[in-house]
This record gives structure tokens, C-alpha cells and sequence, in this order.
């Protein structure tokens, strides 16, 4: 009878341990190696519209430029104008992405030299720079960002 328990005792071992080892397993399969994962690079891009500009701004990235970013590769994530009525007026916000940040630059150097884009821009500025400044920042997403 012992003989019998400890045999009952050792199957139950042996069959659980390979159960936690099965979905151990399965777990990792689940969880791709993060290192192996292609993870987008993002941009975050502020324009400071020239004074009484942003509408004609808008209408620039509306008309021309958005269609000339899928052409180039650039995704956009979306645009933004700060609610506060002056800053409203004078900020453009927008994010892209992009797969790598050696396509972000493949990206900009294309779009810089697309005749349409060249146009459009000459175009938009025959009556005064759009822009005053623009600053830009490349971000990646963290392990835990709901977007990536």
C-alpha cells in the first residue's frame, strides 16, 4: 500500500511539473522577446504659427502636406491646437510615426525634395512665412505605452 501512495504521489509530481513547464512554455510563445519586436518611432512636432498664419497653416497640412506624408511614409498619429485661445492661435501639434528612425529620416529627406511638396510650400508663403519656428522631438514608446 506505502508502495502504491508514494507511486500516486510521485505521477501527481511529475505530471504537474510538466503541466508548469507546458505553460511556461506556452507563455513565452504568448510574450514575443521585446528585443525582437519592431517598435515604431514617434515624433512630436510644434509649430509656432507666424502671427495671424495658422488658418492658412492648417489649411497647408489639409490641402497638401498630409497627402504628401502617406506618400513619403509617414504615418500620422494626430494634430492637436492648444485650447487656451492665444496659444490656440499660434501652436500647431502634431505627432507621426514611423517603423525606425532611419525611415523617419529616409522620410523627411524625400518629402524635403517632392516637387509637390515644393510647390505647395512656395504656394502657401507667397504672402509671408507660415512658420516661425519648429521644434521636434523623437520619441519610443515605453513597455507599458497603450500605443506602439
Amino acid at each position: 500500500m506505502k508502495w502504491l501512495i508514494g507511486t500516486l504521489a510521485l505521477s501527481l509530481f511529475v505530471v504537474a511539473g510538466a503541466t508548469f513547464a507546458s505553460r511556461a512554455a506556452d507563455d513565452k510563445k504568448d510574450k514575443p522577446d521585446p528585443k525582437k519586436v519592431d517598435q515604431r518611432v514617434f515624433e512630436l512636432r510644434t509649430y509656432h504659427a507666424a502671427p495671424g498664419k495658422m488658418k492658412a497653416l492648417q489649411a497647408r497640412f489639409r490641402d497638401h502636406t498630409n497627402k504628401l506624408f502617406e506618400k513619403h511614409g509617414i504615418t500620422i498619429i494626430g494634430f492637436w491646437t492648444d485650447m487656451n485661445a492665444k496659444e490656440g492661435e499660434e501652436t500647431l501639434i502634431y505627432i507621426v510615426a514611423y517603423p525606425s528612425k532611419e525611415a523617419a529620416d529616409k522620410s523627411w529627406k524625400e518629402f524635403g525634395g517632392d516637387p509637390d511638396w515644393k510647390k505647395a510650400h512656395a504656394e502657401s508663403e507667397k504672402d509671408g512665412k507660415l512658420v516661425g519656428k519648429i521644434e521636434s522631438v523623437y520619441m519610443n514608446p515605453t513597455d507599458f505605452s497603450p500605443i506602439k
